[in-house]
């Protein structure tokens, strides 16, 4: 943090200097926000009010969307804020925090997808054994871990991004601090940055996604081997929000990090930040929601189920 050299603040370019563009932006951003905070507030209130969903499944979509409302939180309001008063700027301190609160919260998404990935293959492959494998003791301590990791992750990049130094510009041509975006305009050499970040990622990456290819692999074989129709059906609409999730989350995501120089420009920048740090968080409740008949049901009781809770706590 000392090689700071003379930058004390980073300008952050957006979307447009132009006045409606950047009120059409606000609107868009402000609808996205809402909709992805009453979603995943949703989610996590009707897990947390019905005994129904009191399982590892519902335990670890729940984490998932409260990993999904502090995600979004880290980039949309900067720049909402950025778009209506037009001031871009950023302080020095500002932009690590949130290279910090991104890493921590991208790295989080993965992890509790791949544990949910393993929850998916127990339930499936070892029914039997299911309540034994994932006690509640079992789901707590992979959450924490999942939490602890991620912070760890994010301790590791960010160190290693803000040990460059910036002297020459301090435009960021994206609307949030985003790690390769930063390190284009260190004034130093970043080939070692560039390389051991892309390591330290490919490795966690390939051993996740690795991890959740193979649990998919056992899933697949076993539910091929249930002699009904009814039952294959049954046993893969419970993997099919996942897929789904971690298909959206894993292709913009290796797109943006990992693409060649030669597909990299400010529009494609854009449109694949976009993709990664507000998609996701949007999608994921409306593709729970409208593919899981639990969470459905529950939904229609949240009146219900609210009003009992307000009266027993008034009581």
């Amino acid at each position: 943090m000392a090689n700071q050299s003379s930058v004390t603040e980073f300008l952050l370019v957006g979307f447009s200097s132009d006045r409606d563009i950047q009120i059409l932006h606000f609107v868009m951003f402000l609808s996205i926000y809402l909709l992805a905070l009453i979603g995943n507030s949703l989610i996590i209130t009707v897990v947390a009010l019905n005994q129904n969903l009191h399982t590892p499944m519902y335990f670890f979509l729940a984490n998932l969307s409260l990993s999904d409302v502090c995600y979004i939180s880290t980039t949309v309001p900067k720049s909402m804020a950025t778009s209506l008063t037009n001031n871009k700027l950023i302080p020095f301190s500002g932009c690590v925090a949130q290279v910090f609160l991104v890493v921590t919260f991208v790295s989080l998404e993965f992890v509790l997808l791949t544990v949910m990935a393993y929850d998916r293959y127990v339930a499936i492959c070892h029914p039997l054994r299911y309540r034994l494998i994932m006690t509640w003791d079992a789901c707590i301590q992979m959450a924490a871990a999942s939490w602890f990791g991620s912070l760890i992750h994010a301790v590791l990049q960010t160190s290693i991004t803000f040990r460059l130094n910036f002297c020459r510009s301090n435009i960021i041509e994206q609307f949030f601090c985003d790690i390769p975006q930063v390190q284009k305009i260190s004034c130093t050499d970043t080939q070692a940055n560039v390389v051991l970040i892309f390591v330290l990622g490919f490795i966690l990456d390939s051993f996740f996604f690795v991890f959740i290819f193979v649990s998919y692999g056992y899933i697949l074989s076993f539910v091929m081997k249930i002699p009904s129709v009814q039952g294959r059906c049954k046993a893969f609409s419970t993997c099919i929000p996942h897929l789904t999730v971690f298909s959206l989350f894993i292709i913009p995501g290796v797109f943006s990090y990992m693409r060649p120089k030669a597909l990299s420009t400010p529009m494609m920048d854009l449109v694949s930040a976009v993709l990664y740090t507000i998609l996701l968080p949007l999608m994921n409740p409306i593709i729970y929601s409208l593919r899981n008949k639990d969470i459905k049901v529950a939904l229609l009781k949240l009146p219900k189920k609210l009003q009992h809770f307000i009266l027993g706590q008034l009581r």
